[in-house]
């Protein structure tokens, strides 16, 4: 055995944990030994939740303070019991990603720092035809819980009316997750329209408190986002702990419990009890694979979004796109920051504020842009302002930003690739 680790048998596997006393929740105490026999204890539900599907590996190697990365490809150095399949994506380039079916196998990743886990919507067997369409209820700032489990319900009535079986979980985050397994019978494209659909309808049932609008200045209450449907996207599986101070978890509910539930309530120390007393609330979830004909029929019969109005937000000095990149929008929009963490983001704007005073504190906090912007292998963070109601005469112009990161400096991509967040 290495100096500083520990081995662990499961199942007849032995899974060695390295720097088991690291603490990764630095205000509970949890190390990653401690993370690593939290999913051995739920590994059954789990297992529903990432079983047999590829795996993008979020990496906090050194805890939930500092900056976690992503990592596509399987490392080369793996137990020959580590299982993969090759994925292809948007931009050209291929990666072996990680296949989890077995508890072993899940320890094993938890132990690369995966604090939660990010599946693909497709299995192993066919990676091109999704058998899971994913609803994102994503509040804007300011919105109150109540209004989420709200949207939730709605959600749940426009599927079951257009024939799918919706399966309920919290974020462990400040959303909510609505799971539909579906035939592995449509593309990726497919999926993403019925998924667009299914947001517009959901939107029009409850326009005081849900929206399907992309752009985040055109947003209220709480955004259904389709888009985490697209080809590359993955989201945080039930009974993944999430990189909160207390260290929540992504809770899989019934629907019964909805009503009054409290994110708050599922953390790695409360939720091996849970499922040790209830079980796991999706254990039938496989057995509900439903049809997206239906919502394909209504996306047929929806009318297409308006093209955008206004102009195109002026640019900071020196940048060749703005704070609404390249598209045309009614907001008016001023960019404070890029930054490659949200903390140096949000110390310009506090920078920003002093020039300033008086403008951001009237402001709505849904007003008050803080975009996690997708990078090469890390997230960055971009500060906008939605002005659109300070008087335009008040209106401060653009000007250099407080904090200016390129995180695609030195990128090469394949041929006619462009970088993201453009």
């Amino acid at each position: 055995m290495k100096s500083g680790s520990e081995i662990l048998e499961v199942d007849g596997f032995d899974v060695t944990v390295t720097n088991p006393a690291k603490v990764y929740f630095p205000r509970t105490g949890h190390t990653k030994l401690d993370l690593v026999r939290y999913y051995l204890s739920v590994a059954g539900g789990a297992l529903t939740a990432v079983g047999d599907r590829p795996m993008a590996l979020k990496r906090y190697v050194n805890g939930i303070d500092k900056e976690a990365f992503f990592q596509k490809r399987a490392p080369e150095k793996r137990p020959e019991w580590i299982e993969t399949v090759e994925l292809k994506y948007p931009s050209g380039r291929s990666a072996h990603e990680i296949v989890v079916r077995e508890a072993a196998q899940l320890a094993w990743v938890v132990n690369l720092g995966c604090v939660d886990l990010h599946p693909h919507s497709v299995r192993a067997a066919d990676v091109h035809h999704p058998d899971e369409l994913r609803v994102d209820l994503d509040p804007v700032p300011g919105v109150p819980w109540s209004m989420v489990r709200d949207v939730a319900l709605v959600a749940r009535e426009v599927l079951a009316d257009h024939g799918l079986t919706g399966w309920p979980k919290t974020t462990g985050s400040r959303g909510f997750h609505i799971y539909c397994r579906i035939a592995p019978a449509w593309t990726f494209r497919q999926v993403h329209r019925a998924a667009a659909a299914l947001a517009r309808e959901i939107a029009e049932r409850a326009p005081d408190i849900a929206t399907a609008r992309w752009w985040k200045e055109e947003r209220h209450g709480v955004f259904v986002d389709y888009n985490q449907n697209a080809k590359d996207r993955t989201t945080a599986a039930g009974y993944s702990v999430r990189p909160t101070q207390d260290a929540r978890v992504s809770a899989t509910l019934s629907w019964d419990e909805v009503p009054d539930c409290d994110p708050a309530d599922f953390t790695i120390d409360t939720m091996p009890a849970r499922y040790a007393s209830i079980g796991d609330p999706w254990a039938g979830i496989d057995d509900t694979a439903g049809s997206l004909d239906s919502l394909l029929e209504l996306a047929d019969r929806q009318k297409d979004d308006p093209s955008p109005e206004g102009e195109v937000a002026p640019s900071a000095p020196g940048k060749s796109y703005g704070a609404s990149g390249r598209r045309r929008t009614s907001a008016a929009l001023i960019e404070i920051s890029r930054a490659r963490t949200r903390e140096e983001a949000l110390e310009g704007l506090e920078r920003w504020k002093v020039r300033h005073p008086g403008i951001v504190e009237r402001l709505e906090p849904a007003e008050i842009l803080v975009d996690a912007m997708r990078g090469r292998s890390t997230a960055w963070y971009r500060v906008r302002l939605n002005v659109t109601n300070i008087p335009a005469d008040e209106r401060p112009a653009q000007e250099e930003l407080e904090v200016d990161y390129d995180p695609f400096e030195g990128w090469s991509g394949p041929p006619g690739a462009q970088p993201r967040g453009e």
